[in-house]
């Protein structure tokens, strides 16, 4: 966790004061913009920050000639980027490797030679801010002409590793607002938020990790109630990291001025998978939704191509957290659970007395909703066999 490195400690406790001073928008602007690069610089290094810096500048640069074909050729470049850096390894061996394993040890072997040793840091939010950025352009967006300004964006530190994906149409008014002015509840509220995610994180998260890495390799001598207690745990741990790492970043950018948009909403008070991925990683679940499904053809083309064009869409969303196929299945799983979440009232007779019963008793909606929820979190962290497992045993004393 980078928030937590000494190094990050003391950088955030040098920035924010001198930017808090500098009060005037031509001298805060120009030393966000800086301090920025610095970040990146030191978490990502030469080799890390080179393949972002050509991808933004040519992003920036196609973005202003607002041509449409030149926009779809940028965002065409950032998915390629996308996927070489982060996905040529799954590609090549568990694509490829399946039909043709000479050509797959081939291609993986010139990859190895243009790949640097770790993926360049946060690759997957720059490509799809640069994506989003790109598509909006050629909807008709005015393009960021202030290559500072599109810096900032770009390189925001406080939301550059673990989001939330940004969008520039909001973002850039709240970086010059910011600029201009903090007022007191920023510096309260993003004190507050800090506070409540570094809890999250290091407090709660942290030793629900150590008490499953306990637990989970014996889980078939536990008493099936303790089972059930460690499966809790599991979803807890993964709301309490994700959550208290956005509200760490959303807390920092309040510092510096900048409301960047909420990420998690309750989400385990949801009552249907629809509502669960509203309140859960919520720009994350946008994004997927403007920029892949509804591109796609969202739900104007029938029922059979909106389930398609579901399961499409969390299959990418499924596999943007990783490059492996139970990443992959966990995604296509809660893509078969919004297309049965949204269509089941239709069925004849049965539809409608479920929708009635399920309206009449919310507690139900819940229970069902999490459990659904709590047992994909078993698909996504662990490979498909391990994880039927420990589902198999949550019945099995």
């Amino acid at each position: 966790m980078i928030f937590n490195t000494y190094w990050f400690v003391a950088f955030a406790a040098i920035v924010v004061p001198v930017y808090w001073l500098l009060q005037k928008p031509f001298l805060r602007i120009p030393f966000l913009g800086v301090a920025c690069v610095i970040f990146h610089f030191q978490f990502a290094g030469p080799a890390g920050m080179m393949p972002v810096i050509a991808l933004g500048l040519v992003t920036y640069l196609l973005a202003l000639t607002r041509n449409p074909a030149a926009c779809i050729f940028g965002i065409i470049l950032s998915v390629a980027a996308l996927c070489f850096y982060k996905y040529t390894h799954f590609i090549v061996v568990d694509l490829l490797g399946v039909f043709n394993p000479a050509w797959a040890t081939a291609a993986q072997t010139s990859a190895n030679k243009l790949l640097p040793g770790a993926p360049p840091l946060a690759m997957s939010f720059f490509a799809f801010e640069f994506v989003h950025y790109l598509f909006e352009i050629k909807r008709g967006g005015t393009p960021l002409k202030n290559p500072l300004h599109f810096l900032i964006f770009s390189l925001f530190f406080p939301s550059l590793v673990a989001g939330p994906i940004k969008r520039y149409g909001q973002f850039i008014p709240a970086m010059l607002e910011g600029a201009t002015k903090i007022r007191a509840d920023d510096l309260s509220e993003g004190f507050r938020r800090i506070a409540i995610g570094f809890f999250k994180k290091v407090v709660i998260a942290d030793n629900l990790t150590l008490a499953i890495d306990h637990y989970v390799p014996q889980f078939g001598t536990l008493d099936l109630g303790v089972r059930w207690f460690v499966f809790s745990l599991i979803a807890l741990r993964i709301l309490m990291d994700f959550s208290g790492y956005s509200d760490i970043a959303i807390g920092l950018a309040r510092l510096l001025g900048v409301k960047l948009p909420e990420n998690f909403n309750w989400p385990y008070a949801a009552l249907s998978i629809q509502e669960f991925w509203q309140r859960w990683h919520i720009s994350l679940s946008s994004w997927i939704r403007d920029y892949v499904y509804i591109p796609l053809g969202g739900n104007r083309h029938g029922v059979v191509r909106k389930i398609i064009n579901g399961l499409l869409a969390f299959g990418l969303c499924g596999l943007w957290h990783g490059p492996a196929w139970h990443f992959v299945i966990w995604g296509v799983y809660h893509g078969l659970g919004l297309a049965v979440c949204s269509n089941y009232s239709a069925i004849p007779k049965l539809g409608p007395w479920l929708s009635a019963l399920l309206n009449r008793r919310p507690t139900i909606c819940w229970i069902s909703t999490q459990l659904f929820v709590w047992f994909g979190w078993l698909i996504f962290f662990y490979p498909l066999p391990e994880a039927l497992r420990l589902a198999r045993l949550l019945f099995n004393q």
